[in-house]
């Protein structure tokens, strides 16, 4: 009994409907003026999604099952591992910086826009050195090793990813002045958001959104950063503001010509947790141990993945500039 108990509260905490059901059994409605309360009901759209997306999918018969498997696998695998990591690290960063803050905001409307805009560059400097700092990517590689698209990519992150990025993150945003409560608001809009931009194409076919693409990551920006294709690698680091990725031009639309295709370069098996999970840090370990003198070991923990010490790079800026000076070629032919 203690086991179907425990399965129950882990089902009831995955759809996150526990406190939603509480107000509704209660009839205790004026808590929804509170941020528990509202956030109550909006914590369960995402796994709801993930299941009807998954109906549509079996529908359509495009269920995904290797990539749905894996990544049901590496969820119950954080819940067990890395389930307070985050959250202790956040508290204790929030205690440390805050009396280092040269300034600090209120929670208004005009310090909340200027929050998530500095929201989203902690965001993205933390994705950007994951996907260009070796030993950090041997904990974001997992949540690209999915060749396909779906709600249930969201859940499919290294047990340590959510710390690594959550300092970067929340370090950032308190030492810019930002006021907790604002800065926890922020997390779970751009948390509910960065979900949802997941959607696969049983849910959202183009996954744009018209003439709000100018200012916002859509799906379709995001199904670009999933992209192991040249034209798409190494694109679109933000998550909902897209003003980061052009200031530092990362910004990449999605080319109709140039179809999406999901996953990383090194050779794996997409349907095998271990080497969805581990096998970054495998691969990397293996070039470690083969390089020669202290230094290129080092290089090698520090250095974008694709580097090597013979200088035969194969990094994302080596064959993203080999592919665009291809494409030169074949115009002027």
């Amino acid at each position: 009994m203690e086991i179907l108990e425990t399965i129950y509260q882990e089902v009831i905490g995955f759809l996150g409907i526990s406190q939603a059901w509480e107000i509704l059994r209660t009839g205790n409605f004026a808590a929804l003026r509170t941020y528990e309360g509202f956030t109550a009901f909006i914590f369960p759209i995402i796994p709801f999604l993930v299941l009807l997306e998954l109906t549509l999918g079996l529908i359509y018969k495009k269920p995904h099952s290797k990539v749905y498997k894996v990544n049901f696998l590496i969820y119950i695998f954080n819940r067990v591992v890395g389930r307070f990591i985050a959250i202790a690290m956040v508290t204790w960063i929030i205690g440390f910086f805050q009396p280092l803050a040269p300034f600090q905001t209120s929670f208004t409307w005009y310090w909340f826009i200027y929050g998530y805009i500095v929201w989203e560059f902690g965001h993205f400097l933390y994705h950007y050195w994951g996907h260009k700092v070796r030993l950090f990517w041997c904990l974001h590689s997992t949540h690209h090793a999915p060749e396909e698209m779906n709600l249930s990519v969201t859940y499919a992150h290294f047990f340590l990813e959510a710390p690594y990025a959550d300092t970067i993150r929340t370090t950032v945003c308190i030492l810019a002045g930002i006021e907790p409560t604002m800065l926890f608001v922020i997390m779970f809009i751009d948390g509910t958001y960065g979900a949802f931009i997941h959607v696969g194409e049983n849910l959202m076919k183009n996954g744009r959104f018209g003439f709000l693409e100018k200012y916002i990551l859509t799906p379709s920006h995001h199904r670009v950063h999933h992209a192991k294709n040249p034209l798409y690698m190494d694109t679109n680091f933000c998550n909902l503001l897209n003003i980061w990725d052009r200031v530092f031009r990362t910004y990449q639309e999605e080319q109709e010509d140039v179809k999406i295709e999901y996953g990383i370069t090194r050779e794996m098996n997409s349907g095998n947790f271990m080497d969805v999970y581990f096998g970054e840090i495998v691969a990397l370990a293996k070039d470690v141990w083969h390089a020669p003198g202290i230094k290129n070991k080092l290089l090698y923990l520090v250095m974008p993945p694709g580097w090597h010490h013979t200088g035969d790079h194969k990094t994302a800026k080596v064959v993203r500039t080999d592919y665009f000076n291809s494409q030169k070629v074949k115009v002027k032919v």
